[in-house]
Order: structure tokens, then sequence, then C-alpha cells
């Protein structure tokens, strides 16, 4: 660890910090229909899409209809984007002539794209059509964060509104979330993407000769002479934009923002981690200026960086040690920072980014629901690849992905005044609102659907070897990790993966994209179903007994039952995979 990697951290949530406060005015005012500079240009283009599809833009919805409509806008884009994957071959902006993608994959990608994933099985750069990247894929980014905003929104006005029924439009948000907030900042991290050497073309794929022809040796034992290399490209900015501020992930390249195309630069490395932390810190600020209460939304956004710290700063130290395994061995190898190199484990890192922004990275991303890396955390040292796996089965409500990390803490805060008011003996209260039974009913629903899920399919996986077992690059405590990090990225909607593990097989492809859905639409309508039941409560005056939710041992407490709720969890699954694997690096094993 090092003074410029700590200096790097430091500015990184110090500009995060400082651009929640207008990013969260600016959402405020879109989705509570204030005027904002951008309406002389989207107000006209908005109530053109309203006529077009025939929505009614003043008629509010319940919550079981909210829910309706947003089941049913994602499985029609699901099934929209799963018919241009097996049509692509025949269809326009193939220069590559890609063959259609295999039913299994497809529904993988379709699945995983609507859910805000972006699980990828396959390698992007030989697999889909620039066509199917930008009419399937790419819109399924814009699609699926606006209605993860869309979701948030609504569970805010659960809690500002008394006595209705009604959390507002889900076309309205939607449309709103896309043509206010999505498409302007895609346009322009777009550019400033551009500006860093990001590719954004349509070419055909150039074929050059190498400098240096290689000789390589096939499965089949022969050897053979490559003197050519095939340089892909493609309309990678336009996707690398809102990939991030979407929270999405799904890489243009296999190697995703670990390629030179798609983060060429140490500066469009910086602007991609801001992007995925941007809508979801400005969105806690939204929460406390739609509800009434500012410093609420501070006290929320401040739970959520100590959180990110504590994170960052154990990932960060288990990459800057040495390699236990060549000290045990008594080599001659220099593993600590100096002028002349990084130190640590720069094993599956790019020299561009070092540690310090590679730890950042993977923990940001999956903070958020985000996904993409820029480093394989397959290669992290144990410690460092736990923290990863850690943020992601805490819900990813760390900032989270773009409106779901907002709704997952929102849950944990009704379950943290739930605690709070049973400690004094007097029923909970939340800005005003009683908690009751059926509030904490599909709260605890909320939380004990995710860990069904990811210890379901993965128990599956290793006891059934012909299905789990036998895609593993590693075996061991690491292969149970490839495993469990799998269906952990699947439910909680990340897309980042231990790369060691095969999963473009039909038990993986099948069972990946049920986890995907299940951990996606089966979490929001309990969720949904509180923001209802809280809309229709009345205010109760705030009295000696009111438990304040602004204040920092509010913070302390969210904090405290994120962690026990995660720790009580998940803990033995860790200690069979990454803290078992630690232990046993220390003793001189690897797997």
């Amino acid at each position: 660890m090092s003074l410029n990697g700590w200096l790097q951290l430091v500015l990184f949530i110090a500009a995060v910090l400082l651009l929640a406060q207008p990013i969260g005015t600016y959402l405020t005012r879109v989705f509570e229909r204030r005027k904002t500079f951008l309406d002389p240009i989207l107000v006209p283009c908005e109530r053109l899409l309203y006529r077009l599809t025939c929505v009614n833009p003043t008629q509010e919805m319940r919550w079981t209809a909210y829910a309706s409509a947003m089941l049913v806008f994602s499985a029609a884009t699901m099934i929209l984007t799963y018919v241009v994957e097996r049509l692509q071959h025949w269809l326009p902006l193939n220069p590559q002539h890609l063959a259609n993608v295999e039913a299994a994959l497809a529904l993988n990608t379709a699945v995983s794209f609507t859910t805000n994933t972006n699980w990828q099985s396959y390698v992007p750069e030989t697999t889909m059509s620039y066509l199917t990247e930008m009419l399937g894929l790419a819109t399924h980014n814009f699609w699926s964060a606006a209605v993860g905003m869309a979701l948030a929104v609504a569970f805010i006005r659960g809690i500002a509104r008394r006595e209705t029924n009604t959390l507002g439009n889900f076309w309205v948000d939607l449309t709103r979330a896309t043509l206010w907030v999505l498409l302007p900042f895609s346009v322009v991290l777009s550019l400033a993407l551009i500006s860093q050497g990001v590719v954004q073309n349509l070419r055909p794929y150039d074929t050059v000769k190498l400098m240096e022809p290689q000789k390589v040796t096939g499965t089949d034992g022969k050897t053979s002479t490559v003197a050519t290399q095939t340089i892909a490209q493609g309309p990678v900015a336009s996707q690398e934009a809102i990939k991030m501020l979407g929270t999405n992930g799904g890489g243009f390249f296999n190697t995703n923002s670990a390629h030179p195309f798609e983060n060429p630069t140490p500066l469009s490395n910086l602007l991609e981690m801001l992007a995925i932390f941007l809508i979801p810190a400005g969105l806690a600020i939204s929460l406390g200026q739609m509800v009434g209460s500012p410093k609420h939304g501070w006290a929320v956004l401040a739970a959520m960086t100590v959180l990110w710290f504590a994170g960052t700063l154990t990932c960060y130290w288990a990459e800057s040690q040495p390699n236990q395994l060549f000290h045990n061995a008594h080599l001659s190898i220099d593993q600590h920072v100096s002028p002349l190199q990084s130190g640590g484990n720069m094993e599956g890192k790019e020299t561009r980014f070092g540690i310090a922004n590679s730890a950042l990275f993977a923990t940001v991303t999956t903070d958020a629901s985000c996904g993409a890396v820029n480093s394989m955390h397959d290669s992290f040292m144990p410690l460092g690849g736990m923290v990863p796996m850690a943020n992601i089965l805490l819900g990813e409500i760390v900032f989270g992905g773009v409106g779901a990390g907002l709704y997952g803490m929102l849950v944990f805060v009704v379950m943290a005044v739930f605690i709070a008011g049973l400690m004094v003996g007097r029923t909970p209260e939340y800005l005003g609102k009683k908690i009751e039974a059926f509030d904490v009913q599909m709260s605890m629903l909320y939380l004990l659907i995710f860990p069904f899920i990811i210890l379901g399919f993965s128990a599956v996986a290793v006891l059934m070897p012909n299905l789990g077992l036998s895609s593993l690059a590693n075996h061991g405590p690491h292969g149970l990790s490839e495993i469990l990090y799998a269906y952990t990225s699947a439910t909680g909607n990340n897309g980042s993966a231990f790369a060691g593990l095969n999963a473009n097989t039909p038990w993986y492809n099948l069972s990946l994209s049920v986890a995907m859905f299940f951990g996606r639409f089966m979490m929001i309508i309990p969720m949904l179903a509180i923001a209802g039941n809280l809309a229709q409560k009345k205010i109760v005056p705030a009295s000696a007994g009111t438990f304040p939710v602004t204040t920092p041992l509010f913070t302390a407490l969210l904090v405290g039952v994120i962690v026990i709720v995660g720790a009580l969890t998940f803990f033995p699954a860790l200690s069979l995979g990454p803290i078992l694997e630690h232990l046993l690096l220390r003793a001189g094993m690897s797997f």
C-alpha cells in the first residue's frame, strides 16, 4: 500500500461525494416533474411517445399495477433480444458474418441483459454482431437501468406519500429515467471516452501481420505458425458509457474494461468508476429531498460510504501483500513496493492501472451491480477475491445498482428501524410511519430469497459433479469460490465472475438464467408491496421515543444490521471458500 494508492482512493470518493448533491437535486427535479434545462427538447419527445404508445401520463398505479407493467415490459424486451440473437446471421450489421447464437446461450444472454446482470458466458467479439450488440444488448443497458430507477422512485414515493394507494406511473418513470437521465449522461460520457481513445465505429475487423510470427501447438499436438492477428473493434464507446452509467457491466470485448479499446488510460478508468457510482449516490440524496428530510439521505449515503471504505481497504491491503507461496519457497523474488515495481500481487492485473486502481475498480463494480472489471477477480489473493464476492452477498446495497441498490438499502433501513424499536420497547417508526408486521414480513421475504437461490444452486452444482464440477479450472476451496461467485453474481444481478469457471454449458446457462431471473423479479415484488403499504399509512408526529434516522447513530445501526445479516447468512460458505484458501495458502498450498 502506497501513498499514491491512498491518494487515488481519496480522490475517487471525494469526487463521488461532491457530485452526489447536484446529481441528486437533478434527479429529484426529473421525477417530481419539475422544470429542468432539458425540458424544451425532451418534453415534446415525451408527449409524442405517450401518444404513440397510448399512455396516459396522469394515471397513477397501485403497486400491483406498477409491478405488472414492469413485468410485461421486461418480458417483451427479453423476447425481442432473444429473437435478435437467434436471427443475427440473417440480419444486417454483421460484417463478420457471425452465426446465430445457440438457443441456451441466447436465453442466458437475454435474461442476463433484461435483469441488468449482463453475465456473459461467451466471447463477445466472436459471438455477437454489431446489430445484436446495439439493438439487443445496448438497448437493454438503458431499459434495465431505467426500470431500476423507476422502482427506486416508486419506493421513495411510498415513504413520502400518506393515505394513498398509488406509487406513480411506471411508464412515465421509465420514460423520464431514459430521456432525462441515461441518454444525456451517456452522450457526454461517450464523447469523453472517445477523447481518451475508446473505439467507436462500424468497420469490419482488421487483419494485420505480426512483426514476429508465433509457433503454437494445438490440442492435437501439431505445431503451426500464426502470422496474422485479427483486431476486433466496433461501436464500443456508446456501449461503454451506458454499461457504466446503468451499472450493467457487459463488455464489448471478452476482457471487458481491461481491454485498451474499452479502457485505454488512467483517466478513462477514473471516469468509468465515477460513472458507476454517479446515479446511485445521487439517488440517496434524492431520497432525502423527496421525503422532506435531506439529512436522512446523507445518513444513508454515509452508511454506503463506510461499507465501501471497509471493502476497498481490505481488498487493497490483501492485493498489496507478497504472495506467501514465493516466500515459503525461499525464492529471491522482491515483492515489495518500490519506485521500480508495484509490489504485491500483480497476477491478472493491468500494469497501466496497478494494484490500487484494480482493487478500487473491483470494489466499486461489486458494490454496485455493475460487473465490469479491469482485472481478473479469479487471480486475486483469497481475501482480496472475497471482498467482491462479499459486496454482492450483502445485496449490492453499498451504493448498489442504479435504483436497485437504493431500494435494497431501504429494505435494510426498515429492518434497522424495526430492530431499534424492539430495543426501546415501542412500535418502530420510519419518517413518521409505523413499521408493522406486514412491512417486516415482506422485508424478511426480500432478504431470504437471495441466500435461498445462491446457496441452493451452489449446493446442487457441488453435489452433481457431471453438471457443476466439470467446468472448474481449480479444485478445493478455490473451486468452491468459483461456483459460489457465479451464483452470487447471477442472483445479485452483477455479472462479474471468477473466470476460471466455464459457464457456457447447458447446466450453467440454464441454472444461471433462473438465478438471474428470480434474483431480479422475485425480490422486486415484496419491495413494491412494502412501498404500497407505506403509502397508505398516516403520519405519526415525532415524540421523545422516536428513533431519529438522520444521525450518526442511525448510520452505525444500519451498517451493523447489514453486516450482521450478511455474516450470519453467508459466513459458513465463505469459510469453506476464500477464508479456508487463505489459511491453506499461508501453509504453502495453492489451488
